[in-house]
């Protein structure tokens, strides 16, 4: 493996990370700041708990969950669509440079970036909220393994995307939306028994439901269902991204 190229790739992504600091890390962390302030004070004064936690401290894996899942796709799609946007792309795939490098080196930066802004926020939350991490190792587990998941998926619409609009379409349209009817406001146990079953195919359920259970040791879903469904996407996307540079999709002429 070539370990010069995936730290080239790397390196290069994280540095466009600092050079816009403010785009890429206070702008996220203050959107997700006045969440806390919303939703805790405006709301959580009418909620004051939800299953024995309080209402500030509840929504606290669902907000970084909100976060991460944006910004992993984001990051990752427009890293990999800018190359082939300005054609330098190419040169890349003319390197002596594999298709899993490639990957490993994008994804890897994305996933950082999303790991760096999760960890920021949630240090930010113990400003505003009274939290525990009951277990520590799981909360990191399921951060680092929805970062990649979701930088590996952002990694695939930069490639299916033609054009800037294209890459706004899954993220807004398809991910925030799931994400709010996800749990992250609320316990997905005060719908009626119809409305539970559907929230059972909503994928983000599962992502929020183990992140939130490693918190506190409550879950909508077990924590060994949740844990397996993360490892599931993570294989899809895997499996989409071999079948990318097999095929040559969106990258060859």
């Amino acid at each position: 493996m070539n370990l010069h190229a995936i730290w080239a790739i790397y390196r290069f992504e994280m540095a466009r990370t600092f050079r816009t600091i403010g785009q890429s890390i206070v702008s996220p962390v203050l959107s997700t700041s006045l969440y806390f302030v919303v939703f805790g004070a405006a709301i959580g004064s009418r909620i004051t708990e939800i299953d024995g936690i309080d209402y500030g401290a509840f929504i606290v894996p669902g907000l970084i969950m909100l976060m991460l899942l944006t910004q992993s796709t984001m990051n990752a799609s427009f890293g990999i669509y800018f190359p082939r946007f300005t054609g330098t792309i190419y040169e890349i795939l003319s390197a002596p440079v594999s298709g899993l490098e490639i990957a490993i080196g994008y994804v890897g930066a994305a996933a950082t970036k999303s790991i760096v802004l999760g960890l920021i926020v949630l240090g930010t939350s113990f400003l505003f909220v009274p939290l525990t991490i009951a277990h520590p190792f799981w909360m990191l587990a399921f951060l680092v393994l929805t970062a990649i998941t979701f930088s590996l998926l952002g990694f695939i619409i930069g490639i299916w995307a033609d054009g800037f609009e294209s890459l706004q379409i899954v993220p807004l349209l398809v991910i925030t939306p799931l994400t709010f009817l996800g749990g992250t406001f609320y316990s997905t146990s005060v719908l009626p028994p119809f409305w539970q079953t559907v929230t059972l195919f909503n994928p983000v359920v599962y992502l929020v439901s183990g992140f939130r259970w490693s918190f506190f040791e409550v879950a909508d879903v077990s924590p060994v269902i949740s844990f397996g469904m993360t490892l599931f996407f993570l294989a899809v996307c895997l499996g989409a991204v071999w079948w990318i540079f097999k095929t040559g999709y969106r990258l060859k002429k």
